[in-house]
């Protein structure tokens, strides 16, 4: 999931897939049992009751997940929590795979107990395959603004964070800008998250450089220039950024999603001053997206996880991360929101620009015909 292009909202782009491609609901009445009622339940109440689900999704006992990597957006506690909430053991495969990996496995594993149960995907990749999603609606359906979800809950994003730049303070200058980093104090010191032909934080970082010089989601040209010139000043590091590299120095400055960054500061506390900024007027954002699998091996243990991860507890633990929980303006007004880890978060000036699908896709044509010759 960590490495496909361009993890961005595109509300009008899903629910136009889930209205071309959705099939008729399957008829599982056939299987008998929960398991049958929570395979077309399209809410908690079609069991009964929250306390039925839980039930059903005890009695099935596992929940297969699959590209969630521990240290990404705090899942390995998210994991935890309701492994320890509700005594269901979690299958965690492939925690480094692609958005892309998480459909193939659907399909490959298709009637299989080792089916993915859920999905966390990018935006590009839930477009094209909402027809292996179930429509769910949790209770907190209602909390989610209406341009983050698909009416029915066919899809549903869950949490996302904007466009940054981290770095050591102890090593550089704090960055206003995102054209001081074309300035000598940070030469042969600035990284970006993966090659943006491929990766979908790269891809984010090329976009934030386009609208902080003039460019915008429509025209990206402004910032490969930007990165161009970051290269032929000195200062770009052809370097992709881990944990061991900026502990080591040698990545001090790092483009990424936000909770990436802040988490990178959490858990190297004590060894590197490490702080993010959003720049200003360069605001780029996106969210991922949760689904069901239509043929969820275990599909009320499905249901439940997306239960628990849209309450506030869940939510929480996204936040606790660093990322920014799709329910965060409902639970603050509810006062349900951990204000210690909100307000860690950095602070975010301009209006953000959430590129739509079609941006998306001119973009890497673009970058695909003009990334490696101006950086190369």
């Amino acid at each position: 999931m960590r490495i496909q292009l361009a993890a961005l909202t595109t509300a009008a782009a899903l629910a136009l897939a889930v209205s071309a491609c959705s099939p008729p609901a399957e008829d599982n009445s056939s299987d008998g049992g929960d398991t049958a009622k929570a395979a077309t339940a399209t809410s908690a109440k079609d069991l009964g009751s929250l306390d039925d689900l839980v039930e059903a999704a005890k009695k099935e006992g596992e929940l297969n997940v699959i590209a969630l990597p521990p240290d990404w957006a705090n899942y390995g506690n998210i994991i935890k929590a309701f492994e320890g909430k509700y005594d269901i053991k979690v299958n965690s495969a492939q925690p480094d795979a692609s958005s892309a990996d998480e459909i193939t496995a659907a399909k490959s594993l298709k009637g299989q107990d080792r089916a993915p149960d859920v999905f966390d995907l990018g935006s590009a990749v839930a477009v094209a395959n909402t027809d292996l999603f179930a429509p769910y609606q949790t209770e907190k359906f209602a909390d989610v603004p209406a341009d983050l979800k698909d009416p029915k809950g066919t899809w549903v994003n869950d949490y996302g964070g904007y466009m940054s730049i981290g770095f050591d303070s102890s090593k550089v200058p704090a960055p206003t800008s995102l054209a001081d980093l074309l300035t000598p104090a940070y030469k042969g010191k600035v990284a970006l998250n993966g090659d943006p032909t491929q990766a979908g934080a790269a891809f984010s970082g090329v976009v934030m450089a386009s609208v902080g010089n003039g460019g915008s989601a429509d025209d990206i040209a402004p910032g490969v220039q930007f990165f161009k010139k970051l290269k032929d000043v000195g200062n770009f590091l052809p370097v992709d950024p881990t944990p061991a590299t900026i502990e080591s120095g040698q990545t001090p400055v790092v483009i990424d999603w936000d909770y990436l960054n802040v988490s990178q500061g959490e858990k190297l506390k004590g060894k590197v001053e490490w702080k993010t900024v959003v720049p200003a007027n360069a605001v780029v954002g996106g969210y991922y997206v949760q689904a069901i699998n239509k043929d969820a091996p275990h599909p009320a243990a499905a249901r439940l996880w997306q239960e628990f991860l849209y309450s506030d507890e869940g939510q929480n633990l996204w936040l606790a991360g660093g990322a920014r929980p799709v329910r965060a303006e409902s639970m603050e007004k509810a006062g349900t929101i951990d204000k210690d880890a909100f307000a860690k978060l950095p602070a975010v000036t301009g209006t953000p620009v959430f590129p739509t699908e079609a941006q998306n896709t001119k973009a890497k044509e673009y970058l695909a015909a003009n990334w490696a010759k101006a950086v190369a």
